[in-house]
């Protein structure tokens, strides 16, 4: 029976809630990541699945630093209306660019409120600052293709 090493890919069913029990998200799809500290799942559940195979159940509590973050007031601005896409709703997602940085991913920000001409826009993640619960359960687990190795090395890279 296999058991998850470095540089193996596993697939888990998961559940996210806060530390209320009230669910975030559910595993409609499952989560499948390179096992190895690539970063395509937070550290804590790392860790816990290091060693297991098919069919082990988890459940990790994860504080803000570990998940998303914690909530960073200097990512939320105010903005002129006219400056941004209409219709402009409340719970809209915008993507766009930071002046300072051309080479840096798209930045995404939610608009949180919309009033006297301005929005607020806040480029925390929705989660940040939230104690989670992760409940997983190991669905699969296989050794990586050299393929999908060379693909994260030089994601990596850039």
């Amino acid at each position: 029976m296999s058991t998850i090493t470095n540089n193996t890919v596993v697939t888990l069913s998961y559940t996210v809630a806060d530390t209320d029990g009230n669910l975030i998200k559910a595993d409609d799809e499952q989560l499948q990541y390179l096992h190895g500290g690539y970063g395509g799942i937070f550290a804590p559940v790392e860790a816990a699945l290091e060693g297991q195979s098919v069919g082990y159940s988890a459940t990790v509590k994860l504080q803000p630093a570990e998940a998303f973050g914690e909530y960073d007031p200097e990512l939320v601005d105010m903005v002129p209306v006219e400056q941004l896409p209409q219709p402009l709703e409340v719970g809209m997602q915008l993507e766009g660019s930071l002046p300072d940085d051309s080479d840096a991913p798209p930045a995404y920000a939610t608009v949180t409120d919309i009033a006297e001409g301005k929005a607020v826009l806040d480029a925390n993640h929705p989660l940040a600052g939230m104690a989670l619960v992760f409940d997983c359960t190991v669905v699969a687990i296989r050794e990586a293709t050299q393929e999908e190795l060379a693909s994260i090395k030089e994601r990596r890279r850039g």
